[in-house]
Formats: structure tokens, sequence, C-alpha cells
């Protein structure tokens, strides 16, 4: 099979379309071709060779979410047949004509929506049920912040969010990204650039954060949460290492944590998936929820793509298609 190769750790131009060995699968493994691939920040920081691929997984080829149809099944499978339609989460290697993975990590896909579509949905999805919905216990009736609202991440959770009945408020890097999110379902946004989200929320409180950013941003999110609020980290690309106030965490009964989606075991991973096609799947059906394309190019511009993806000018998800 072809396949986009990390060459060596470093820009865009490290990946280049090679032949690779197709998977061989076992168990209850599904092989899907490929029809288009999701990208990520994740997929930028393991080019650079900053984020490893977990155990077992190819560190050559990166890719977290994926679109096809199934092309054969394991000896195990039960759920899925040859010539389904489905999307997936991995844990890498979806930059290829062919990728495998246990079937308890696929989706089928929802009606109407076409490959490229599809692929733009189980890394973030995923995610944000996983830390908005579990972690952060959002609640109808309560506000939420997005830090990113015009990331992948923050187009999916204002969507999720509204349609279940909760106030979305995010910060973005421009008013037209503003509006953007407006357009999706939030309430109302902060242009960190020119405003202080600190300052915006003070009064008004927020209940739930999900913030990709760290770093200063910690004080910050504890000053405007409400009391029993809810703060969940899913990166820190201005810095881990933070000062917090502990007598405030007390006082106000916050619960402060974060995970990482990469590296969890499968049987959750497996159960994520059961209550998203439960719960989000429905969404989508009814159109209360849409995947948002900025631009997809064919698997050979993935270096092409890569810069798109690391300018951040879009609003949406940038995906490789076949």
């Amino acid at each position: 099979m072809k396949a986009i190769i990390i060459t060596k750790p470093g820009g865009p131009d490290v990946l280049e379309l090679q032949e690779y060995p197709t998977p061989e699968i076992s168990g209850d493994e599904v092989l899907i071709e490929v029809k288009a691939a999701g990208l990520n920040r994740s997929d930028v920081f393991q080019r650079e060779g900053n984020y490893p691929a977990p155990k077992g997984t190819s560190a050559e080829i990166p890719g977290l979410e994926v679109a096809g149809t199934i092309v054969k099944c394991g000896p195990d499978v039960v759920d899925f047949t040859v010539g389904d339609k489905v999307c997936a989460l991995l844990a890498g290697g979806g930059y290829a004509e062919y990728v495998a993975v246990r079937e308890g990590q696929c989706l089928p896909v929802p009606a109407d929506l076409s490959f490229a579509e599809a692929a733009s949905l189980p890394e973030t999805v995923f995610t944000v049920w996983s830390n908005v919905f579990q972690r952060g216990n959002l609640q109808p009736g309560e506000t939420l912040l997005l830090h990113g609202g015009n990331s992948g991440i923050g187009i999916t959770g204002i969507q999720i969010a509204h349609a279940l009945g909760s106030k979305v408020i995010v910060t973005v890097g421009s008013d037209e990204k503003g509006q953007n999110c407006l357009e999706l379902g939030a309430d109302s946004y902060i242009n960190y650039k020119t405003q202080n989200f600190e300052a915006e929320l003070q009064d008004e409180g927020v209940d739930v954060i999900l913030d990709m950013i760290g770093g200063d941003y910690l004080a910050k999110n504890i000053n405007i949460l409400k009391p029993e609020g809810r703060l969940v980290h899913i990166n820190a690309v201005s810095g881990s290492r933070v000062d917090l106030d502990i007598w405030k965490v007390m006082t106000k009964r916050l619960t402060v944590t974060g995970s990482t989606l990469r590296s969890r075991e499968y049987e959750f991973k497996r159960q994520l998936a059961k209550e998203i096609q439960k719960n989000v799947w429905p969404l989508i059906e009814s159109k209360k929820f849409k995947p948002v394309i900025y631009k997809t190019f064919p698997f050979s511009e993935a270096a092409e793509a890569h810069r798109l993806l690391e300018d951040g000018s879009h609003t949406g998800k940038i995906i490789l298609v076949r």
C-alpha cells in the first residue's frame, strides 16, 4: 500500500508518500480501506519528534482518525461486516491506504455524510465527549468556556454543548473566527488578542472550562470558575509547569482535572464509542451537529496540508482524501 511516512523529525517536508506493508489483522480487528483521514495537532507534534506513538503503533505513519470501507474482518469481529462504511479512532497510522483497528474503536458513518466529513469526527468527538461531558459533567443550563473555539475540538464542543442545552462562550484569535463560532451555536466570543477573558468573565463566571493552553491560563481559569466549577485540561501548549492557588480550589470546591486519549486502554475507547453513538450520532442525524470541513487535500499533498494546519488561520477540520 501507499502511506505518508515521517522520514525524519522535522517540518512538513519530511512527509513523503512511499510504499509500505499493508497491515495484517487478527482477533477483533478490521481492515479499513481509507478514503479520508483527519489532521490533528498531534500529527504535527509526532512529525516533529515530540509525541511518540504508543507501543505497538507505527511511529512512521501519523493519523488518528479515518473514514473508509471495511475490506476484511478478523475472526472475532461481531459488530461489522465487509463493505460497512465506518469512521474510526486510531492510535496512529491513518495517513495510509489501509489501516487495521479493533472494531470497538469504529463507528458507522452517519447517514448523508461524506467520507471526508466522517473522518473529521472521531478524534474531536471522542475528546469532547470524554472531557466535557464525562470528566467535566457539563449539564443543560450551565456555561461552558472553550479555549480555541475555532479549532476542531472547539467547533465540536460548541455544537454538541449547544444542542444539549448549555451556554457556550469561546476564546478566539480574531473577530472573523468569533463570528464563525457564533454561526455554529456559540453564545458569545472573546478575542484574546484584544480582550482579557478573565476580566470579561469575572462577574459572570463559568461552570466548565475546556483548556488546551495551560501556562498562565490556569490562574485565570481558576478565578472565573463558579463554585463547584470544573476545569479540564487536554493540552498545555503554553507550558505545563504552573502555579496553583490551592486555597481558591478549596474554598470554591473546584475540580481541576485533565486527560489524554491516544494512550488510553481499548476498553475505555470501546465504551466511549458506544456512548457517543447513543448520544452524539442522533444529533448528527437530526442536523443539530454538522462536521465543518475547512479544506481537503489529496494524500500526496500532506505536507501542504500540515503547513495550513500550523498556520492556524482555519476554522474547522483539514482532511486528506483519496
